[in-house]
């Protein structure tokens, strides 16, 4: 592999050096009103360490010519607004590069002075816990194989996943506590091979070609975001070209994308794209007993009637089949994997429209949208389609959303507000043999949900001071318990006081709520029986954070933050005649949730984070984060145990240089603690009557996370070559994950132990159990992706 990887690295250096010399680029686009959209002249803008600089004119426009291919810093500045910075806009030879920004007022400077702009963005209704992710870092990042959920990991918070998942678990919390948004379209999940009633995934599903940034809501989530405990991801898409049409193709180990953009009319651009996966010839050629496949789909229409009007419609979807490969070499693991993995098929989509009115004093939206999402998984014994079904399921989500939203100015006020209104329906299928007695059961039902919020925000002492005071209330009709807007008003204030310049002292804190999931929801002892977990209520989190942020003139930011969140009405569910915290469950594939609700708990999380970035510099960049934490749930017996996340401490560090002749090298280093996992029931694991229909070891919650993997670390690497002709541009690169071969320990696996004709054997003084063994679950392995992205 290592010999091969060497030769395919000196082919793509040779061709790289043999390549025309690259045409200069152009930087084009439009300054405005942040909040009116106001197009604003006389605007200031400059490349960091470049002369180059203009100005815009009277319809907000400025134009930067003859700028060699590559990757600048550029920025903004007028008077009465904050200056801005936008970073790392790749510049191309091919085609110009669009970059329309918006600017922020500054309503309480007394004199018309310029103030400096801090490294990263900060809302006034976010000034801490909040993050700004640009489009060429998600691309760039080591490992990251340009997917967000892997990418967020270099962030403060975020938890590192020693598997091929996607689990987003921040600050303690579980894997469904997460909620995304599209240009303001709620998104259920972001992922392929999602795992219903949470949000992980091994396989990302969002294309970050169409990504111009993403905030990242580690907490102070504001009072239109709701249903959320964890984390806020704010994706915002950029729009299609309105010169010309670009076809780009990306070639990459696992899938092929192909995506095109421009204008559909004067006033109307497009950008939509599609990708094919061919992961399950490679996992055939790896002799890798499963089979996954993927397609997945996403669009963005836009129309701008006029300056005060435009229509954005946008779309995203997948497909995902999951099958077993049956011929795979009999080893131990692969024989688990062919007993235990069922066959399973997903898919998903979202269709939103958002509807943006400007005024003078702001901006009205009214955001429709629809998602719905089928999931189907099917196992027999021993793989045999002639034997009993140990599971049949089958599930459907169905949503239709409508949110109205209003921003505007009142005098030295930022006021939003608005109301939303949901249907969901659930619908369910199922038969599973388990273990202390077989699931099985049809549910269907259907509610609606409601909302309101509002926040108030201004600056004061020449924008020394800013302070935003928000509330907001969630209702819905499942149930009486849960038909009360009284029941969840949830108040958030944060605040943020410049110390000097450079220095500023933030907070937050705020009662936040969220439903459980539909599977929760939609459990039935039997079909036609009740919904027997109707009790349930709104899942709460007190929380409150404290930090220092420093800004420095050379692109440098620091932070240090103490967060403690406190959780309360989290369900206990009955699993494997034990009853634990559904705050446990989630980094699993599959379905979780679908239990009985025996009760509720609580929990806790709190820790120290440490953030060190430099934007990019003189050719740097990197960020390095510091996590320490502790993350606990009660259990039954409402005694205090760590969650199932509980690694206690994270450490990312990621950098990279830009070189000569638009070459880039870039690495990430992670380090985390083990996470606990809780042993297994050996006796109840060997029972013939379990291990026929459950060939897998049972957890004994008595003993609930108990246990602990070791500690964690991995390096990757990535080098990328761009160059560019006067019509065309590729870009190649090799991202090479776990460079080290670092192996580590997973919990072990329990199986079989067989005789040497490969038969059961029974156990030494049960003839009613089988023999069963523990052996080594390791992962790791070095895993290079190569990719090629033409445009043209």
């Amino acid at each position: 592999m290592k010999k091969k990887l060497l030769i395919l690295f000196s082919n793509l250096i040779i061709l790289s050096a043999q390549a025309q010399s690259p045409a200069s680029g152009i930087v084009q686009g439009k300054v405005t009103d942040g909040l009116t959209n106001q197009k604003l002249p006389l605007v200031s803008v400059s490349i960091t360490g470049l002369t180059q600089e203009t100005i815009t004119d009277s319809t907000g426009t400025y134009i930067l010519k003859d700028l060699e291919p590559g990757i600048y810093n550029i920025q903004f500045s007028h008077i009465g607004y904050q200056d801005r910075t936008v970073f790392d806009v790749q510049v191309a030879g091919a085609h110009s590069t669009i970059l329309d920004v918006n600017l922020e007022t500054l309503v309480d400077t007394l004199q018309e002075v310029r103030v400096f702009a801090p490294v990263l963005r900060k809302s006034i209704e976010s000034p801490i816990s909040m993050h700004n992710i640009g489009g060429t870092e998600i691309k760039r990042n080591p490992g990251g194989n340009r997917d967000i959920s892997k990418v967020i990991q270099s962030f403060p918070g975020v938890n590192t996943s020693v598997t091929f998942r996607n689990d987003i678990i921040i600050r303690g919390g579980a894997p469904n506590e997460n909620r995304f948004y599209i240009d303001g379209v709620e998104i259920p999940n972001i992922n392929h091979f999602v795992t219903q009633g949470a949000s992980g995934g091994p396989v990302g599903l969002i294309n970050v070609d169409f990504i111009r940034e993403v905030d990242f809501y580690s907490g102070a989530f504001p009072a239109n975001r709701g249903n959320t405990l964890s984390s806020v991801l704010e994706f915002r898409q950029r729009d299609g070209r309105d010169d010309h049409f670009v076809t780009s193709i990306t070639a990459g180990s696992s899938d092929l994308a192909a995506a095109t953009e421009g204008p559909l009319g004067k006033r109307t651009t497009m950008i939509t794209s599609y990708r094919y996966s061919y992961l399950q010839g490679l996992f055939k050629l790896l002799d890798i007993p499963f089979l996954p496949a993927y397609q997945d789909f996403q669009f963005k229409i836009k129309t701008k009637f006029n300056a005060n009007h435009e229509l954005t419609l946008l779309g995203l979807g997948a497909w995902d089949d999951f099958q077993l490969y049956l011929g795979a070499t009999p080893t131990d693991l692969n024989t688990y994997i062919i007993n235990n993995v069922p066959v399973s098929n997903q898919h998903n989509y979202t269709f939103g429209a958002n509807y943006k009115n400007y005024h003078t004093k702001g901006y009205s939206t009214v955001i429709l949208s629809t998602n719905y999402l089928y999931n189907t998984a099917y196992k027999y014994e021993d793989n045999n389609p002639t034997k009993i079904k140990t599971l049949d399921y089958t599930a459907q989500e169905i949503e239709y959303k409508l949110r109205f939203e209003n921003t505007s100015r009142e005098g030295s006020y930022k006021i939003n507000y608005g109301a939303g209104a949901e249907t969901a329906q659930y619908l369910s299928n199922t038969d599973n043999r388990l273990p202390f007695g077989n699931k099985t059961y049809q549910s269907d039902f259907s509610f609606v949900k409601y909302g309101v919020f509002t926040q108030l925000s201004r600056s004061f002492a020449e924008d020394k001071l800013s302070v935003s005071l928000g509330l907001r209330a969630d209702a819905n009709t499942y149930s009486a318990n849960m038909n009360n807007l009284a029941k969840t008003i949830s108040p958030r204030l944060s605040a943020s006081y410049n110390l000097s310049k450079a220095l500023s002292l933030n907070f937050y804190t705020g009662i936040y709520y969220q439903l459980p999931a539909y599977t929760v929801l939609g459990y039935r002892p039997f079909t036609g029986g009740p919904l027997l977990n109707q009790q349930v209520d709104f899942i709460r989190s007190n929380q409150i954070a404290l930090g220092l942020e420093y800004n420095t003139p050379q692109n440098t930011h620091f932070t240090v933050e103490s967060f403690y969140k406190m959780y309360s009405q989290y369900p206990i569910v009955h699993i494997f005649n034990n009853d634990i915290p559904l705050a446990n469950l989630g980094a699993n594939y599959g379905v979780v949730g679908n239990n009985l609700v025996t009760g509720t708990t609580k929990g806790r999380s709190y820790g120290i984070e440490f953030l060190a970035q430099q934007r990019l510099n003189k050719g740097f960049y990197g960020i390095m984060s510091v996590t320490l934490f502790n993350s606990e749930f009660q259990d039954k017996n409402q005694n205090y145990v760590q969650s199932s996340w509980n690694s206690r401490y994270i450490v990312s560090i990621t950098g990279g240089k830009l070189l000569p002749k638009n070459w880039e090298i870039g690495f990430k280093f992670r380090l985390s603690g083990g996470s606990p996992y809780t042993p297994y029931d050996m006796a109840a694991s060997s029972l013939k009557t379990n291990f026929i229909i459950y060939p897998q070891g049972i957890p004994d919650f008595n003993q609930l996370n108990q246990d602990l993997l070791a500690n964690f670390y991995q390096i990757d690497f990535r080098i990328d070559k761009k160059y560019s002709l006067h019509r065309f541009s590729f870009n190649w690169y090799i991202d090479i994950q776990n460079l080290t071969y670092k192996r580590y320990q997973l919990q072990p696996i329990l199986i079989l132990d067989v005789d040497a004709s490969g038969n059961p054997q029974n156990a030494p003084s049960d003839p009613n159990s089988f023999k069963t063994k523990l052996i080594e679950n390791i992962s790791g392995a070095i895993i290079p992706t190569v990719g090629a992205i033409f445009e043209f």
